[in-house]
């Protein structure tokens, strides 16, 4: 790892190995891919009932309203026997935490050490029940068993190795892994039922009086409470990760007109160990991989002016967060960096760029790296948010859902010029013959926001439905290549930024009483 006393950026005679960064500008291809279309965005009629649920979700149904910002924290358990065993667990409660998953838990209670949480709500079962004593510590608030949050219902599947579950169960076991929205055990779907179990624990967390509050659970009832937060379909089921001990964050903001709450997803699958580790899906290694980057800080006050930034080159803010990012990616070896030509998004590229290249006298390989480096223009999105006619002043923070705020021109101009940058980044990850593909896009939170809403195959309504820091990283695996469906590992990951990082929990915005 470097050193942070070390020379930085553009003065660092330690880079031997840097040459002069070849930037070259890439114009899209027309390629034909296939999109998986979600139905996410269709409403059902509220006289539906939920005994009749389908693949889809009834986005029409509001949630509680609230008088005050609530955050809400999920934590999946530790490592369990049977994870470790690969047996499948489902709503059996007779696996224990590991060793591993005792230390999973010892690391997410030190990350969220300095939070004063007042509640937690935890699933019933051991492993779950124990990951959450270990997290909550010393606290003498009330913790609350949830049978609501118990892990998703697997009826024959569940004790069964995961060998065992495909010799028995033959075509239900592969509709498990390729299809689980419609899966059907033993008369019943369970991630349509695990669906409407976590929309109705909604109901619960947010009628507590908490404003904050630590849910600790399970993988598959973690990602339900972040779909049906946010308003996604069963068929995202395995789409947003949760990794043992993983953190995920949700911002709910109350509306002055009351009624359901605006809904940010703060952060997903924060891990105790890093994000860009090797990741398998259903037996299959990830072989294509993007890595998205925000540029690092560009003023010194930068809660006053980050969202509508110009083209500024970066402060020491940004120097710093940029070097713990290029020392992050070290693990990894990237095969090109594609940035927008905004000074910012090219002084963290290159940081990024130099830290690979001497790779070798860092220890990482025997050799150096070479990269190539890309502008793409339409990543470029400062102009587009310059033409806003609100005062700046409104955005005087990058708080949760701040693209909730911007004029519907600009969110139609800002997410079509960010599907062509996505095209661009599915051309790039097609056309190179290598096994192993790490494409790293660095530019805007605003832009980089809009690349997950295409990834999910979402619309620009959804862009103020998550939330990104400076200098943060958010990784999308391929597991199935760049024509298959994009994986979200994890979403607004700063850990790497140690103490110049914004904590994984505390609120950015001051409560305000309505």
């Amino acid at each position: 790892m470097l050193s942070l006393t070390s020379p930085l950026i553009g003065h660092d005679p330690f880079f031997v190995h840097h040459r002069t960064p070849r930037f070259h500008f890439y114009s899209r291809r027309k390629t034909n891919f296939f999109r998986i279309r979600s139905s996410s965005g269709l409403q059902k009629s509220p006289s539906s009932k939920v005994g009749d649920l389908d693949s889809h979700l009834y986005t029409s149904l509001s949630f509680p309203s609230i008088t005050a910002s609530k955050r809400v924290v999920l934590v999946r358990h530790g490592q369990s026997t049977w994870n470790e065993e690969g047996r499948i667990q489902g709503s059996s409660d007779f696996s224990v935490l590991t060793h591993k998953g005792e230390s999973q838990a010892e690391t997410s209670r030190q990350m969220l050490i300095d939070d004063s949480f007042d509640v937690c709500f935890t699933s019933p079962l051991i492993r779950s029940k124990r990951t959450a004593e270990i997290i909550w510590g010393a606290r003498k608030e009330e913790m609350i068993p949830e049978y609501g949050l118990r892990e998703i219902d697997l009826y024959s599947f569940q004790g069964l190795l995961k060998q065992e579950g495909k010799s028995k169960f033959g075509n239900a076991y592969r509709q498990w892994q390729i299809d689980a929205a419609n899966f059907n055990i033993d008369g019943h779907y369970p991630v349509r039922e695990l669906w409407a179990r976590a929309r109705n624990c909604w109901d619960k967390i947010l009628t507590h009086e908490g404003k904050s509050v630590l849910v600790v659970a399970h993988n598959a009832v973690n990602q339900a409470l972040v779909a049906t937060a946010i308003g996604l379909a069963t068929e995202y089921f395995r789409i947003l990760l949760q990794s043992n001990c993983g953190v995920t964050v949700l911002d709910f903001t109350p509306r002055s007109e009351g009624g359901s709450p605006y809904i940010c997803l703060n952060r997903l699958n924060q891990t105790p160990n890093s994000p860009i580790a090797a990741g398998s899906f259903g037996g299959r290694k990830t072989s294509k991989r993007i890595i998205l980057v925000c540029h690092g800080s560009t003023e010194s006050n930068v809660e006053a002016t980050f969202p509508l930034s110009g083209d500024r080159p970066m402060n020491m803010l940004g120097v710093i967060q940029s070097q713990k990012v290029a020392e992050l990616l070290l693990d990894l070896k990237v095969n090109s960096i594609i940035c927008s030509p905004q000074i910012a998004s090219i002084e963290t590229a290159i940081a990024i760029s130099k830290v690979q290249e001497a790779a070798d006298c860092l220890g990482a390989d025997c050799v150096p790296r070479y990269v190539e480096m890309k502008h793409v223009r339409d990543l470029e999105v400062e102009h587009i948010l310059h033409k806003l006619k609100k005062n700046a002043s409104e955005f005087a923070h990058l708080h949760p859902g701040w693209l909730n705020g911007l004029e519907d021109r600009i969110m139609s101009e800002l997410w079509g010029q960010s599907e062509k940058a996505w095209n661009s980044l599915l051309d790039e990850l097609s056309e190179e013959a290598e096994q192993q593909q790490n494409v790293v896009v660095v530019g805007h939170p605003a832009v980089q926001i809009a690349l997950i809403g295409h990834c999910l195959n979402l619309t620009k309504e959804w862009m103020g439905s998550f939330h990104l820091d400076a200098a943060s990283i958010s990784v999308i695996d391929f597991p199935d290549g760049p024509t298959g469906r994009g994986v979200i590992r994890c979403i607004n990951y700063t850990a790497h930024l140690g103490r110049w990082s914004i904590p994984v929990t505390r609120p950015t915005v001051d409560d305000e009483e309505f």
